[in-house]
């Protein structure tokens, strides 16, 4: 996964949310453009739920994202 691939899911408009698939199979979900934050350099960025969890992530580390549909079913994209 790259950076920039990261960035246009982060950046859609209008946003959609979306699952962070990582290498060692776990699943984020990202609920809100608002619950993500980004180091400077773009590779880690933290994940809060709305429960205030959150998950520090290196996106090099991330195999899939997937786009979660209005009807709740989820969208892979690669």
């Amino acid at each position: 996964m790259t950076i920039e691939r990261f960035k246009d899911f982060y950046n859609a408009q209008p946003f959609r949310p979306f699952v962070i698939h990582l290498a060692d199979g776990r699943q984020i979900p990202v609920h809100h453009p608002d619950f993500l934050a980004t180091a400077p350099s773009g590779r880690t960025v933290g994940v809060y739920q709305p429960d205030d969890t959150f998950n520090m992530i290196d996106l090099l580390l991330v195999t899939d994202l997937e786009v979660v549909a209005g009807n709740g079913r989820r969208k892979r994209r690669r």
